[in-house]
Order: C-alpha cells, then sequence, then structure tokens
C-alpha cells in the first residue's frame, strides 16, 4: 500500500506546487470530502488540452499540470492522484482505452482516429474501497460540447457518460489497460507513436493548435 501513498516520478506528491494546490483545495472533514473536493479542483481548475507535446515526459506530470494550467487525460489524473497522496490518501492511476463518438474534426484529423489509447483516470481509496475519478474535461468545456460533466461523491466509479445531453453516442469503454501506482510513459509513449503517428510528431507545435 506504501506504493500509493508515496511520490513517484510523474505523480509527484511532494512537489511544492503540488502539496501546495492539494491543501488549497482539500477542503473537508475527512478523506472521502477531501478526495471529492481535490477532484472538483483538478477538473476544472486546470483546462483540459489534447494538443500537447507527447514527446516530453513532463507533459504526463502533475507538477507540470499546475505550471502549465493544462493537461490532458493522464497528466490531470496523475494530479489529482498526487494531491490526494499530498493529503495522505492512497491513490493510483488507471488506464483504458476508449472511443469517442464525438471527437472533434480537428482532433480526429490530427489523431487520425477516434479512438483513445491509454485514456487516463485515478483511482482512490475512500472508505476502504477503490474509486474511479475521471476529471478530465472541465465543466465549461462540457457545456461548449454539450456533453454531460462529470460528477463524483467519492463512492461510485466516474467514469465517462455512454451518451450526451442530446443522446448521441459518446463514450465507448473498449480496452483496459490496468492500475498503476506511477504513470508507465514509456508504454505511453510507444502506443502514442504507433497510433497517432501525425498527431505524435508534432511535438511543440502541438501546442499552437486550439481545442474548445
Amino acid at each position: 500500500m506504501s506504493e500509493y501513498l508515496r511520490p513517484g516520478r510523474y505523480i509527484d506528491s511532494d512537489h511544492p506546487a503540488v502539496v501546495s494546490f492539494a491543501k488549497q483545495h482539500a477542503l473537508g472533514k475527512n478523506p472521502l470530502q477531501r478526495g471529492v473536493a481535490l477532484y472538483y479542483a483538478v477538473r476544472d481548475g486546470i483546462r483540459y488540452n489534447p494538443f500537447l507535446d507527447f514527446s516530453k515526459e513532463q507533459t504526463f506530470q502533475a507538477s507540470h499540470c499546475i505550471a502549465a494550467g493544462e493537461g490532458f487525460c493522464v497528466g490531470k489524473a496523475a494530479l489529482l492522484a498526487a494531491c490526494a497522496r499530498a493529503e495522505g490518501i492512497a491513490a493510483r492511476v488507471g488506464f483504458a482505452d476508449v472511443k469517442n463518438h464525438l471527437t472533434t474534426p480537428a482532433l480526429r484529423e490530427r489523431m487520425g482516429t477516434d479512438l483513445f489509447v491509454y485514456h487516463g483516470y485515478a483511482e482512490l481509496l475512500l472508505e476502504g474501497k477503490w474509486v474511479k475519478a475521471t476529471p478530465a474535461f472541465n465543466v465549461e468545456l462540457c457545456r461548449r460540447f454539450r456533453v454531460k460533466p462529470l460528477e463524483f461523491n467519492g463512492r461510485e466509479d466516474s467514469i465517462f457518460h455512454p451518451f450526451d445531453e442530446e443522446d448521441r453516442r459518446h463514450m465507448e469503454y473498449l480496452r483496459d489497460r490496468g492500475s498503476h501506482a506511477d504513470v508507465p510513459v514509456a508504454q505511453i509513449m510507444q502506443a502514442f507513436r504507433e497510433v497517432y503517428p501525425v498527431l505524435y510528431g508534432m511535438g511543440e507545435a502541438a501546442s499552437t493548435e486550439r481545442f474548445g
């Protein structure tokens, strides 16, 4: 269990910025309340952006999400897990391949597919049970694209909805990639190189793209 409480290379829960962010936002009398508060702080306080330089390891790091003010699903999941650990809550990251039926044309063009490999979420140990928490899409983004914001109560899994507000198909979970004590960056980079050669190959130029 100690591996889910101590700092990792990417879930860098001892970084001063992470410690400060967690202390500021972990409001509540017990671990469940603090975990829920941290979920919403990461969900809405860090903008979701899939147009990042995936050839740089810092893109997957919790503290970098705070410094940049944005991140994609893996970075934001790492941040939530790091903040939880900073508050003494055991946490890890989980991954799955998902099909996004509502991917924007620009993102589909860059990715070459609507399949998201290694979609990341956090898992927190609350009230003796591991619960999934997906802080990827900030609420403003959800409103813009008319998809349901993911809520989290600390007792039930928070994973993407299969349908949006207009009953269009949204997310479809295809493959479980398991849970990890830290982000398996080498594996993810390799998968991204293979599945998203255009987007991955853009490097720093990806940051010139805008999403949402």
